[in-house]
């Protein structure tokens, strides 16, 4: 095993755990800002996995996807901002 597989394999370790910390920091966020931080966070993760699955398949193909889900999650961030804003107005 190399030492790039190696660091791959583990990549893939730590952004699972990660993953899974971020879940739990979304199901039981008490605020709906701790839950919007966890659900961006949740998906600059999903870009680093698929960034990692990339370079373990040695392909890349799958960075359109990560761009993909950088932009929509970006969108959602600034979506869920708009609607915070709109709501502490009221």
């Amino acid at each position: 095993m190399s030492y790039m597989e190696w660091a791959v394999q583990l990549s893939v370790i730590f952004i699972g755990l990660s993953i899974l910390v971020i879940f739990l920091r979304l199901v039981i966020g008490p605020s709906i800002e701790d839950r919007i931080v966890a659900l961006d966070l949740l998906s600059a993760n999903a870009i680093a996995f698929i960034a990692v699955y990339s370079i373990q398949k040695n392909t890349t193909t799958f960075l359109d996807v990560g761009i993909i889900v950088a932009l929509l999650a970006f969108l959602g961030t600034v979506a869920f901002a708009f609607y915070l804003g709109r709501r502490g107005k009221q």
